[in-house]
């Protein structure tokens, strides 16, 4: 287990060296894209409201420069009329014009802002059942997919990732649906002018397509190893600062900066491309546009010259070619939006399709024994028990040993003999590869995990507190606990005097990093926690490692009282901790090669003698 843990690490930082930096195209472009969308689905029909609202507000924006053409032929005409003494300027018709392209565009602003709210909410909304999805991935998820993914890898899915989806649905979804309708409507509007002028005008597009799609398939690589390259960077982040004490003991801070200047770079190096190759897109496009925009400056004059349009279309038509490049760069634009939103569609789909933690009964609670708490008598055994992390490196073999109704049972080896390996088959955090393990003579995949662990109580050797008062910290083991109880067990525990001694007693908040009290305050609020818990099975993984020996032999003697009558299970190194256990079992490389208690195993002279006199 610790090996493995060790190599999550090094890969979360690469270690102090160069981490490597896989620069590749995502593997299902399309796919994550539609994947994106069938999830979206929930939302179609205010998503096909807002389609028609761009519709209509598209519509607004169109017609606006073909009327304005009108203003500027019926100008025209006046000053003709003007200088043949006909006539003048027919200004009651400009100024119905001038009304209704007010009109239009105060529409048009109006419905953007429309648009512009419900896409925002539309988002904000999907994004919240992302975030919800990922949340409760995670505690569905087997500890070996985090002893293989870096923890920062796993957060950035959950952040960067994320509001790169929430950016795209909110901003990007809707730019480029109001830049298709906007395509559609101009090309409409020019073919009603001249469907000459509009064929020179189309021959702009497929010359961008080309461009955007070399551009596209450049950027897209780095687009994904941007998003990887973040995720590690967030990996090392995590790593290293919540381990900063360690980090500094060993005078580590020179090496920690040196990895993550390599993790920038790298950062620097994919996002620089990506964002380079796809900024070229805007310049390239409007490049091409302007070129149409001269073509049809010069063959508008010749048609209006010839009397086949009028000067107002000229305008009008000039309006469109410079309107029509707009979103088709804003198209562009939403590619690239896309191409990223694709790497992260595809990270954060990946992680929702990871494989949970199953069971055959999972959703069968109704028939569980032991919802029934008075019905276990805490008898375990172990069959012929096999189990490796690694297929090809053994963890434990054929083990095999059976656990009576309240012994206390003692675990002892040497580092890495599996000792803890044990302890996680029994709370099945992971499941077993050959053999049972029965409780009570059942076998405990025959039961869903979240009844199996109510009955066991867990003590670390590294404590886990959360940012929250004493009192929440403690009733975690009991939520509905009394203050009464929530203070015996701290008294229990040894904890309520040094309690008493703090600013604001119970009601201490406990800071996120949980390092505004000691190690062993810490160790003895956990203790204090499984003790209100009062669980029907203890596991102890060397519990009082981290308290001074009078606060130790105090914790025993309540450990004692809280263990009777009680299955409990002793992980210890130190082996004065275990001389009353009812059962040692002394492991080494996955088999169990000694049991009985301390007296017999002593007198047998064996691989336990020499541990106790080596310790």
């Amino acid at each position: 287990m610790t090996k493995n843990k060790n190599d999550s690490g090094r890969r979360a930082t690469g270690g102090f060296g160069r981490p490597g930096m896989p620069v590749e195209k995502a593997k299902d472009f399309g796919g994550a894209m539609r994947q994106l969308f069938r999830y979206i689905g929930t939302e179609r029909k205010i998503i096909a409201a807002t389609a028609v609202i761009a519709i209509i507000s598209t519509v607004m924006a169109v017609i606006a420069p073909r009327i304005l053409g009108n203003a500027t032929t019926e100008i025209f005409a006046g000053f003709m009329r003007m200088n043949q003494n006909i006539g003048g300027i027919n200004m009651a018709r400009i100024g119905r014009i001038l009304l209704i392209m007010i009109f239009l565009h105060a529409t048009n602003i109006i419905f953007n802002y429309a648009q512009g709210y419900i896409m925002a909410g539309v988002s904000m909304r999907i994004t919240y059942k992302l975030r919800a999805e990922i949340s409760e991935k995670i505690h569905r998820l087997p500890l070996k997919y985090f002893d293989k993914n870096p923890h920062g890898d796993v957060l950035s899915r959950i952040t960067n990732d994320v509001d790169t989806l929430s950016n795209t649905l909110n901003a990007g979804l809707s730019q480029a649906l109001m830049s298709t309708t906007q395509v559609f409507g101009i090309i409409i509007m020019m073919l009603t002018i001249s469907p000459v002028m509009t064929l020179i005008a189309m021959l702009i597009l497929p010359l961008s397509a080309v461009c955007m799609g070399i551009i596209v398939k450049q950027s897209q690589k780095h687009f994904v190893a941007q998003q990887k390259t973040l995720g590690k960077l967030n990996g090392h982040i995590e790593e290293m600062f919540t381990s900063h004490a360690i980090v500094k003991s060993f005078n580590g801070e020179a090496a920690s900066v040196e990895a993550f200047d390599i993790h920038n770079k790298d950062l620097y190096k994919a996002g620089w491309k990506a964002n380079f190759l796809s900024g070229l897109m805007m310049p390239i496009i409007g490049f091409i546009s302007n070129i149409g925009y001269v073509a049809i400056v010069v063959i508008g004059g010749i048609f209006a010259l010839g009397g086949r349009i009028y000067i107002g279309d000229i305008q009008a038509f000039i309006q469109y070619t410079r309107q029509f490049g707009h979103p088709v760069a804003q198209m562009a634009g939403s590619a690239s939006v896309f191409q990223q939103t694709a790497a992260a569609a595809e990270r954060v789909f990946a992680f929702l399709s990871e494989e949970e933690e199953s069971s055959p009964v999972e959703e069968m609670h109704g028939n569980n024994p032991f919802r029934n708490a008075s019905t276990l008598t805490g008898h375990i055994a172990f069959k012929n028990v096999s189990f490796s992390y690694d297929p090809e490196v053994p963890v434990i073999r054929n083990f095999s040993a059976e656990v009576k109704p309240g012994q206390k049972i003692a675990i002892v080896g040497q580092t890495g003999a599996g000792k803890t390996t044990i302890v996680k088959l029994l709370m099945r955090f992971y499941d077993i590869n050959d053999g049972a393990i029965y409780l009570d003579g059942v076998d405990i995949r025959d039961y869903s995990r979240d009844d199996l662990r109510a009955f066991f109580g867990m003590v670390l050797q590294d404590t886990w507190l959360f940012n929250g008062t004493i009192a929440e910290n403690i009733k975690y083991g009991r939520l509905n606990a009394s203050e009464t109880d929530m203070k015996k067990a701290a008294q229990a525990a040894q904890a309520h005097h040094f309690i008493r001694a703090l600013p604001d007693s119970y009601q201490m908040v406990i800071n996120e990093e949980a390092d505004n009290i000691s190690a062993g305050q810490k160790q003895l609020l956990t203790i204090a926690r499984t003790i209100l818990a009062d669980p029907d099975i203890l596991i102890l993984d060397e519990a009082t490692s981290n308290v001074d020996t009078r606060t130790e032999i105090q914790i025993q003697r309540a450990m004692d009282n809280l263990m009777k009558g009680r299955t409990c299970f002793i992980i210890a190194h130190r082996l004065s901790t275990i001389r009353s256990a009812d059962l040692i079992l002394v492991m080494h490389a996955g088999d169990i090669v000694e049991m009985g208690n301390h007296d017999d195993l002593l007198a047998h002279n064996g691989v336990y003698a020499g541990l106790y006199y080596s310790s």
